[in-house]
């Protein structure tokens, strides 16, 4: 299982991004795949989910975060749009399959002006 992410960088407040996560190793759509971040100094904390089409957005970013994947290019995709300084952090995409989680190097992402 391998899980590689993309898309991170420097974007004003207000601002969008979309990060992706190419995967390869396990058939996409079959697991539920998820969004996490990272703030500098801070634990770890979900983002986002998608299970079989279902998806569910935590309330911080509820309705300004899209969760979505594309089976046929096996990716995971996160649209953000007003962006805010505390979005800040380092993302991480990971996949829960019977064999545990497998979790990407991450993908930085700094809100600034």
């Amino acid at each position: 299982v391998r899980l590689v992410e993309s898309g991170g960088g420097l974007v004003q407040p207000g601002g969008s991004l979309k990060l992706s996560c190419a995967t390869s190793g396990f058939t996409f759509g079959t697991y539920v795949m998820s969004w996490y971040r990272q703030p500098p100094g801070k634990e770890r904390e979900l983002v986002a989910f998608l299970n079989r089409g279902t998806t569910y957005h935590v309330d911080s970013v509820k309705g300004r975060f899209t969760i979505s994947g594309d089976n046929a290019k096996n990716t995971l995709y996160l649209q953000m749009n007003s962006l805010k300084p505390e979005d800040t952090a380092t993302y991480y995409c990971t996949v829960q399959t019977p064999s545990g989680p497998f979790w990407g190097q991450g993908t930085r992402v700094t809100v600034s002006s």
